[in-house]
Formats: C-alpha cells, structure tokens, sequence
C-alpha cells in the first residue's frame, strides 16, 4: 500500500557550521516534518529566529565531538499544548531567566543550547535563543522528532540522569526542579504547565563533552536544514522530501474528519483521512496525542510509534501540524523509521505503542528491530 520512495545518490552534504538566516527558512520547514505533527507550528518560531540572527548574527552549531572540557550544553524546549501556543507567545525575558538559573544551579557557564527535539518549534526556537544568549546550538537533539512526555529523550534511553530542571513562564514566574526521575519531572513540569496557562518554557539535563556523545542523536540539525532545503527547492515538493527522507507515502487523500481537544496539557484525538485518485476506496486514521502515533487502514496498524508519521500538504508538502488539520485539506502521510536507538527495549518501554497506552506489539516501519 505505501509508495517507497526511490533511492537517490547525492555527494555526502557540507558540513553546516553555523545557521544563517538564509537557512531559517529550510530549518522551520525541516523541523516541522521531524515534528510528526507535535512540537508546536513553526511560522511563529521561525520569524522569531530570523530577527535572532538577523540582530546578533549567525549561531555557531557544534558537532558533539566539537565539545571540548570546559563545554558545558543545557537542553532547552517549550512544554504544553502545541493549541496554546498558537495564541500564547514567549516573553523575551524567558530565556535570559532560564540561563541565569540553570548557570547558578549548576556552578558553571553554559556554552551551548540543545533542542530537547528536533520536531516543530522545539528544533527552531533554540536557534534564535542561543543568537540572543550569545552561544551555540549543538547539531543534535533528544529524540530524533517531537514526542509529548519528559521521559521519552534519549539521554533517560541511555541512563544519562537529570539532576534539574528549571520551568520559566510568560509572566516570569520560575520552578527549580529536583526530581527523583523523569516520569516525576513530568508529572511536576506539566502540573506546573497548566497552572501557567497551558505553556512555559524550560531547561534540563545538563550535558558534556563526555555525558552527550552516545546519549544524543546527532547531526539533526543540519538534517533538518537539509530536509527543508529539499522541500523548498524541489518542483514535487513531497516526492523531493520522501526522497531527502528515504520516507515512504502510506496516502494520498482529504481530511474528512477531526476529532480533537486538549486535556491535561496535551493535544488528544485522530484524525480520518479519505484517499483520492489512485488512492480511492481507502481508508486511514491516525491517532495523537500531540504527535501522529498510529496509523490505522482496514482495522491494521501500518505504522506505530517510536516510527515516524507525518501528514503534509498534497501540493507544498509542507507538514501540518495536529492543530492545524482541517476538514477538507488535502494531504499526504509519509512514513519513516526511527533512530535505532529507540528500538531498543528500553527505547520501546519509553516510547512503542504500550508507551502510548496501546496494547498492540511494536512492529518496525521498514527494518528490523534492533536489540541493544
């Protein structure tokens, strides 16, 4: 059923050593098919940014083996209802505030921001805060793509601990947290979330030169870039990213139904997708939570997370993040595998379908699971 897309050859891409503002657009378009449809719409993040680097110049992006002794890299997102921040903007005064006090906890200068992940606004925003902060980006992420929980990043799939988190909101209110793990900082972090209104920003895990390497994914950033420059640049936009992605197309169709609202601090709901042209006769629905999780035809599960789905524009193939569907716009849904490192048992435990309150078994999108 699903298209796969062809195998392309390309010359091994440049090296990225820095984001300019020529390359925001294409990390906004990038970060948004990573998002899976959570992480928050990017259009907001991305004028953000642009005035960013546009005001103090382009942001230095670091290699995880670029990390010298005295590097010292906090992880930084935004935590709520992708719905809320359609409405709910950051202060400029947040991050300052989040820096300030992740540099008095942890007793030292703070060189480098890393994007908690890479899908949405979460891989965008950090870009333009480490042009106002004056540091660096690391060309890596937590996860690969966007999911909705504290617990599923990489570094708790590698047993890397979190010794604090710091939560800042709109009016300038900030939490210091010591939790015993991640499943406590979620349920503190999003307790404190919608007591703010639905959205903060915050920062954790403090990360070197010798905690990051194999507890990251690495290069996402310059992924990102890469994908978007794809999409922006191709004459059949969706192709050019399935390509770029080694993605397949499991749909062709129209929007026909969306069931949706935010409980909790969290988009919940599916989405009823109708296939057209060649397509016709068929039948998917996706179900989120923040992000697309499962794919569902003809009562099978085609696809389930930790793989990655994304639903984007039939014709711009730019993605459509789970609030912005609509009755009636035409899509398409590509489908890819994930990082390996969560089909590992303890990826999975954080993060399969079981993560999810699915009880079905995980079977991998296009490979084999692998045992680590």
């Amino acid at each position: 059923m699903a298209q796969q897309a062809p195998p392309i050859s390309s010359p091994a891409p440049t090296r990225v050593t820095s984001v300019t503002v020529d390359d925001v657009p294409a990390l906004a378009a990038g970060a948004a098919i990573f998002g899976t449809g959570g992480g928050g719409a990017v259009y907001t993040a991305e004028r953000g940014v642009a005035t960013a680097i546009t005001q103090h110049g382009p942001v230095p992006l670091l290699a995880v083996d670029d990390l010298g002794p005295d590097d010292a890299v906090i992880v930084m997102s935004g935590i709520g209802a992708p719905t809320v921040g359609i409405e709910m903007l950051p202060s400029t005064h947040q991050v300052q505030a989040l820096l300030d006090e992740a540099e008095r906890v942890a007793g030292r200068r703070i060189t480098a921001l890393m994007a908690a992940e890479i899908g949405g606004s979460n891989g965008v925003g950090p870009v333009g805060w480490a042009a106002r902060l004056g540091v660096a980006i690391l060309d890596a992420d937590g996860m690969g793509r966007a999911f909705p929980e504290a617990t599923m990043i990489a570094m708790n799939v590698a047993g890397v601990p979190c010794e604090f988190a710091i939560m800042s909101d709109v009016v300038g209110n900030l939490a210091v947290l010591k939790t015993i793990d991640l499943s406590w900082l979620e349920r503190h972090a999003r307790a404190i979330t919608v007591a703010s209104g639905g959205l903060c920003l915050g920062a954790h895990y403090l990360l070197t030169a010798e905690t990051a390497k194999g507890a990251v994914i690495e290069g996402t950033v310059s992924t990102a870039i890469r994908v978007g420059h794809a999409l922006l640049s191709s004459s059949e936009p969706v192709a050019g990213v399935a390509n770029e992605l080694g993605a397949s197309v499991l749909i062709n169709g129209k929007v026909i139904d969306v069931a949706r609202h935010t409980d909790g601090g969290f988009v919940r709901g599916s989405v009823t997708i109708a296939g057209t042209g060649s397509d016709r006769d068929r039948l998917q629905r996706i179900e989120l939570q923040n992000e697309n999780l499962v794919v569902i035809e003809d009562g099978e599960v085609i696809v389930s997370v930790p793989d990655l789905v994304t639903i984007v524009d039939g014709e711009t193939g730019h993605a459509i993040s789970t609030e912005m569907l609509r009755f009636g716009q035409r899509v398409a849904v590509l489908a890819w595998a994930c990082d390996p490192l969560w089909r590992t048992e303890r990826g999975l435990e954080l993060a399969g379908p079981k993560a999810f309150g699915y009880d079905l078994p995980y079977v991998p999108f296009g490979g084999e699971a692998v045992a680590r």
